[in-house]
């Protein structure tokens, strides 16, 4: 059949679907016919009630499922036949006025955008590149021994200060009135570590044991505890008991604690090293394809199909109300969550779906099985058993796709920079980690 598509607006079409009455009846009665075989009803046998009950029970509802699959697999076909690649669902809606025996519908749906790219040539791009230093490993040390630190109590007459464990009580009010999560008694922290707010630190840092002290805090406007978000209040901190932190050396005995085969600094330093080089290997692809993607998408030329874009919209919102559930949040999933707040943010990721797709498909980037496999082995290097993980991505079709996913945008990412003018710029390890 010859099917005619009316261009509506921008990305949107029109198609007129026809459906002949009798094609519908027919189908209709051929569902009843082998419903009624099955069906149980009062009064009845099985397969002995009568086709006039069945279809007065059941006729609407069949009715229902037959237009809608009719009208599904027409609109299918019409859209094959036109060449016409549909975005999102069709709106299908009946028109009236239809000629005897036959039905009508008009489906109003979106096709894909035709993606016009850069002349990637043209695009400037910077390629971070970063080192481990040896400062790095040093540092990477300090935290495993901080780790497995040792405490012991301090001299009476010995002051608190960076590094220490203290065990204090105290009590906070505001206007002299105590407020909700103010007071705790035998709390600890370390001082000098960032885990109290700075006035409480400079407070206690100084102080013997057995001593107390009041002193005023002033709470940040942005303070998780709304209640005193902004306000000041007055702390009596009592110290009651000081310990000094003791690390381990840096020695075999730490290397053997920490799993290393040979038992020797030498090779504490090279596992430190061979782990810090794979966790900067993995920053700096995110950090340039991220830079890639982003020049690619800002040079392409192409209108979203706001069907997809809304698609998207309501899995974000999904996703928001799923972690509102997580935090415990009552009725969360029925959260009024306006499509404002994530549309931005669909329309992103829609647009570079689409740019990706068709920088894939012009330029053949799909992921290939040797490459899946690579970053998999990668990315399972890092565990104690590294077949069982391979294993675990390969059991299950969806984790595959998601590695799929990500070679792809590598190898577009890749394409990209070959092309691009490219400037590479070194920044420090410290950056890079966003130390």
């Amino acid at each position: 059949m010859t099917v005619t598509v009316e261009t509506l607006e921008k990305l949107e079409r029109k198609i007129t679907l026809t459906l002949p009455v009798t094609a519908i009846q027919t189908e209709v009665d051929a569902r009843l016919k082998k419903l009624a075989r099955t069906v149980k009803m009062d009064g009845f046998r099985p397969g002995k009630v009568p086709m006039n009950v069945v279809a007065q029970r059941y006729g609407y509802s069949v009715q229902y499922e037959v237009l809608n699959d009719k009208v599904g697999e027409a609109f299918a076909q019409a859209a094959n036949e036109a060449k016409v690649r549909v975005a999102g669902q069709p709106r299908i809606t009946e028109k009236e006025g239809a000629p005897e025996g036959e039905l009508t519908f008009d489906a109003i749906f979106e096709v894909y955008p035709d993606v016009k790219l850069a002349d990637l040539s043209t695009v400037e791009l910077e390629k971070v590149t970063a080192e481990v230093s040896d400062a790095a490993i040093d540092k990477t040390i300090d935290i495993l021994r901080k780790q497995r630190r040792t405490f012991a109590q301090r001299g009476l007459g010995d002051a608190a200060a960076d590094g220490d464990r203290v065990t204090i009580d105290f009590e906070g009010k505001i206007d002299g009135e105590p407020f909700a999560g103010g007071k705790a008694e035998d709390f600890q922290f370390l001082v000098g570590e960032g885990q109290m707010l700075k006035e409480f630190e400079d407070a206690v840092r100084g102080m013997k044991s057995g001593e107390s002290k009041t002193f005023p805090l002033a709470f940040p406007e942005d303070y998780h505890g709304k209640d005193v978000a902004g306000k000041t209040a007055d702390f009596l901190v009592t110290v009651k008991k000081i310990e000094a932190a003791h690390l381990p050396e840096v020695n075999e005995a730490l290397a053997k604690s920490l799993g290393i085969a040979d038992g020797t600094v030498e090779g504490l330093r090279a596992d430190i090293r061979k782990n810090l080089e794979r966790e900067v290997k993995f920053r700096l692809l995110a950090r340039n394809k991220s830079a890639a993607m982003e020049a690619l998408v800002a040079k392409a030329e192409l209108e979203l199909p706001q069907s997809i874009v809304q698609s998207e919209v309501d899995r974000l919102k999904e996703g928001a109300r799923a972690d509102l559930k997580q935090r415990g949040i009552k009725d969360a999933d029925k959260a009024p969550i306006p499509d404002d707040i994530f549309r931005p943010q669909a329309e992103q990721r829609v647009r570079l779906g689409l740019v990706v797709a068709e920088v894939v498909k012009a330029n053949d980037l799909h992921a290939k099985p040797e490459q899946i496999r690579a970053h998999i082995e990668e990315l399972a290097a890092s565990y104690e058993r590294p077949e069982d993980v391979t294993r675990w991505y390969y059991g299950d079709n969806q984790r595959l796709a998601e590695v799929e996913a990500v070679v792809i945008e590598s190898n577009v990412a890749e394409f990209v920079l070959s092309k691009a003018k490219v400037t590479e710029k070194a920044i420090s390890f410290e950056e890079l980690m966003g130390q």
